[in-house]
C-alpha cells in the first residue's frame, strides 16, 4: 500500500492511497447490506495495508458509522484514520432540500443538506458516539448548502478542532470559490470530489487550485458505482431502492459504449494479472492531484482486491495508452 499527505506540512494527516469507502456497507440507496460481511470486508481492507476509512452519517442514517465503529473496536486508535461527514439530515427539515429516499426497511425519508453551528456540533457528537472513538481524523461537509454562511459553518468545525474532537477539516463538492472562502476560517485541508475515467470536469479548475494550494483532493467513484468494473453490462437488473439505475452512465446506450472501451483497456489489466477494477484503480491514483482514491467494497474479497490495486505498475506509455482510449468515449449524459 501507499500512503500520501494530505498536505505538504509536517504535521499533515497521511492517509492510505486506496481509502475504504463505507458508502455501499450502510445499505442505503445500494439495495440493503449484511453487517457482518461489511465489518468483515473493513478488516480484510485494513489487513492488507488500507488504514483509512470514509462515511458519513446518512449513509444508512447511522448504521455505515455503526458498522465503521464495530469493524475498528479491536484496532488501536492510531492505527486507523476515520474520515466522516456532516451536512446532510435525514432527522430534521432545515436548509436545502436534497431528495426524497427510502430506508434500509422502505419507508420514506426526506434528506436536507443543513450546516447551521448547532447542527455541525450535534452532528459530530453523534458520530463520535456511533463510531465509538474520541476524535475523528477528517471532518467534511458532505455537500455545500446555500441556507449557513460558509463562515458560520467552519468556525464551528475549527472549535471542534480547537476541543480535540475533530483533528482536521475538510469538505466535500467544493468548487474553487467555496474551497477559497471556507479556507478563511479554518485550514481545509482536502477537497471530496467525484472522479473517474469518465467524469473528470474537475481538471479544469479544482485540481489547478488544489494543486497549487497544497490541499488533498480525495477521489470517489473511482470506479463510478462498480460500473467500471466491466461485471456490469447491458440489462442489468438492479435490486429495488438501488440508486444506480436511473444513472446516465448505466442507460442502454452508455453501458454499451462504456464497456467496449473496457474491452480495448482489458489487455493491459490481464497482462498485469489484475482485474479491470484494479486497473482503473491505479490509473485514477497515477493522475495529477489526486491524492486518495475511495474504494468501496460490498464483501472482504472486493475490499482486498482494491487494495492490491497498488501494487500495480502503470508505465508512461500504458497510461498513454488507456487515455488514447478514453479520449474517443463519447457518452450521452
Amino acid at each position: 500500500m501507499l500512503y500520501r499527505k494530505l498536505s505538504n506540512k509536517s504535521d499533515s494527516l497521511e492517509l492510505s492511497v486506496i481509502t475504504y469507502g463505507a458508502f455501499a456497507a450502510g445499505g442505503w440507496m445500494w439495495g440493503g447490506t449484511e453487517r457482518k460481511e461489511a465489518v468483515e470486508s473493513i478488516l480484510k481492507s485494513y489487513d492488507a495495508g488500507v488504514t483509512s476509512i470514509d462515511t458519513a452519517p446518512v449513509y444508512g442514517q447511522g448504521l455505515s458509522e455503526e458498522i465503521v465503529g464495530e469493524a475498528i473496536r479491536d484496532i488501536p486508535r492510531d492505527k486507523v484514520q476515520i474520515l466522516t461527514k456532516y451536512g446532510m439530515r435525514w432527522d430534521l427539515k432545515k436548509g436545502d432540500f436534497a431528495m426524497h429516499s427510502k430506508d434500509n426497511d422502505n419507508n420514506d425519508l426526506e434528506i436536507y443538506k443543513y450546516a447551521g453551528k448547532e447542527s455541525v456540533i450535534k452532528e459530530c457528537e453523534d458520530s463520535l458516539r456511533r463510531l465509538k472513538v474520541d476524535y475523528i481524523d477528517l471532518y467534511q461537509i458532505h455537500w455545500p448548502e446555500s441556507t449557513t454562511p460558509i463562515q458560520e459553518t467552519m468556525e464551528a468545525v475549527d472549535q471542534l478542532i480547537q476541543q480535540g474532537k475533530v483533528r482536521f477539516a475538510g469538505v466535500c463538492n467544493y468548487n474553487v470559490e467555496q474551497l477559497k472562502e471556507a479556507s478563511k476560517y479554518v485550514d481545509i485541508v482536502s477537497d471530496q470530489v467525484a472522479y473517474s475515467m469518465l467524469r473528470k470536469d474537475i481538471e479544469a479548475d479544482t485540481i489547478p487550485y488544489c494543486l497549487e494550494t497544497k490541499k488533498g483532493i480525495l477521489a470517489y467513484s473511482p470506479m463510478e458505482r462498480g460500473l467500471l468494473t466491466g461485471k456490469i453490462k447491458a440489462g442489468h437488473q438492479f435490486e429495488q431502492n438501488d440508486h444506480r439505475a436511473k444513472l446516465p452512465f448505466y442507460q442502454e446506450g452508455n453501458l454499451q459504449k462504456i464497456n467496449a472501451f473496457l474491452d480495448k483497456i482489458r489487455p493491459i489489466a490481464e497482462e498485469k494479472n489484475a482485474s479491470l477494477g484494479q486497473l482503473v484503480l491505479r490509473w485514477t491514483a497515477e493522475q495529477p492531484g489526486i491524492t486518495i482514491v475511495l474504494a468501496g467494497a460490498r464483501n472482504a474479497s472486493q475490499a482486498v482486491q482494491n487494495a492490491e490495486a497498488m501494487n500495480i505498475d502503470l508505465s508512461a506509455d500504458e497510461l498513454a495508452t488507456i487515455d488514447g482510449h478514453l479520449n474517443e468515449l463519447s457518452l450521452t449524459r
